[in-house]
């Protein structure tokens, strides 16, 4: 009993010391083709909705000509010019200085990612192909003013080719349809599912999509004008490819737990562009394919129409809304690769995400990444018995990779934004407590959320 009291008060001291972390600003840095030390040749602007940047804690993406190279967490003197010191931290990331030249090191700068891109091919004489046509599906539920800033992000992609479908999602009042009608017309096309539940949503959006690719993002998102064009571009000069995700960025540090969700890695996969191909499983991964959170996530990703429709589509026991708890895009992932299609990560399509804003809600997103692993897998026995033999060959180092992914860490003096998809920064004994429930849950859950769906879709034949 006191070991356990101890535990409590341990958690107590602990969730204090998070809800203690101040904000962190967000912010674009550009520095253009080349760099001289100081801000000239550099643009520095907030990041999407976020106020100027002033002194304090500053979560920076660095650009080059446009293009993410990495991220960085710098601190702005009182009376400084954020551009500059901003600027000669950014040359202390590997791409972030003047071209040919190696990288400085810039000891105020916390860089989040050290990037290392791929080789970039010599140029051609030959054109770059079009990108192939687009549709874009967001799914939603009672979420008009989210919806109304992640569509008018996807109204301004630089794609030529766009089609953006909204899925409305078991919806209690007529708001979302009274906002897509009056404020976008023919620009964005309304589809209504009744059934609850994200993969019920995503597979009624692409029954409904026109496109040879099918994109999927969440309505707390705001796309860069560039996301669809380097999203899409790889299915243009790769038959094989499947999928494509790309990277995720934060759009708001403003409350401890936004802060914390970051510095356990947020939903960034890093800055280095990557393709997985089952015929050539990587050296590195041994648990390749089951390790789909590594590939990438729901809010930025992106399928050929004909292979997702081949597969199945999304398990609708699985994902938000459902008591599944998530899963689906992970479900997602791993089928196409089953069926022998590439999929590539391209940190270059991105979208800035609004993490949830509480604590409560940080522990729910906890539990739910739990869960949703395990019930993906679940889902995949079930859907394909036929991986059972390889699931199991790799379950030893499945249950030592789970343990590394719920350990819970110290704060080692707080949370700051950190490393993507490395998972070397604080996570709470609370939250990392109900990560590991969530996993135990996921197939009870999952097995629950397939019950209800045969109970619903009975009701309303």
């Amino acid at each position: 009993m006191a070991g356990a009291g101890r535990a409590r008060r341990g958690t107590r001291r602990e969730t204090a010391e998070f809800l203690g972390t101040g904000p962190v600003q967000i912010a674009e840095l550009d520095l253009g083709g080349g760099g001289d030390g100081g801000s000239g040749g550099a643009l520095l602007r907030p990041g999407p909705g976020s106020p100027p940047v002033t002194s304090g804690t500053v979560f920076v993406l660095v650009r080059r000509a446009g293009r993410p190279v990495g991220t960085l967490v710098g601190q702005v003197p009182e009376g400084a010019d954020p551009a500059r010191v901003l600027t000669g931290l950014a040359r202390g990331l590997p791409g972030g200085g003047p071209a040919g030249a190696p990288p400085e090191r810039s000891p105020g700068a916390v860089p989040s990612r050290a990037p290392v891109p791929e080789p970039v091919p010599a140029s051609s004489s030959e054109p770059v192909p079009e990108p192939p046509s687009v549709s874009v599906v967001v799914a939603t539920r009672e979420r008009p003013e989210l919806l109304a800033r992640a569509l008018d992000s996807l109204l301004a992609q630089d794609h030529p080719d766009v089609d953006v479908v909204v899925v409305d999602n078991a919806p209690r009042t007529g708001e979302t349809r009274e906002l897509v009608t009056r404020k976008y017309g023919e620009r964005v096309r309304y589809v209504c599912e009744p059934v609850p539940g994200l993969a019920v949503a995503h597979n009624r959006g692409l029954a409904a999509v026109r496109g040879d690719v099918v994109a999927f993002t969440d309505d707390d998102v705001v796309a860069d004008p560039h996301w669809l064009s380097e999203l899409t571009a790889p299915f243009a000069t790769d038959p094989r490819l499947g999928c494509a995700t790309g990277l995720i960025l934060p759009a708001r540090l403003r409350t401890p737990a936004q802060v914390l969700l970051e510095s356990h890695g947020g939903f960034a996969k890093g800055f280095t562009p990557r393709t997985y191909d089952p015929r050539r499983p990587p050296a590195d991964e041994p648990l390749f394919p089951f390790t789909a959170g590594r590939f990438g996530s729901g809010a930025n990703m992106a399928f050929r129409t004909a292979v997702l429709r081949a597969v199945g589509g999304f398990d609708p026991a699985t994902g938000a809304g459902t008591q599944a708890r998530g899963g689906d895009d992970l479900y997602g992932f791993v089928r196409v690769l089953a069926q022998g299609h590439r999929l590539r990560y391209t940190p270059s399509a991105l979208v800035w995400h609004h993490h949830r804003e509480t604590w409560r809600d940080l522990e729910t997103q906890a539990f739910g990444y739990g869960a949703g692993l395990t019930a993906y897998l679940t889902a995949l026995l079930v859907n394909r018995p036929a991986m059972l033999p390889a699931l199991l060959l790799r379950l030893p180092g499945g249950l030592a990779y789970a343990r590394a992914l719920t350990a819970a860490r110290e704060t080692g003096g707080g949370a700051a934004p950190g490393a993507h998809d490395e998972r070397t920064h604080p996570w709470p004994r609370r939250l990392s407590r109900l990560q590991r429930r969530g996993m135990l849950y996921g197939p009870v859950g999952y097995l629950r959320a397939r019950r209800t769906l045969r109970t619903v879709r009975r009701g309303t034949r």
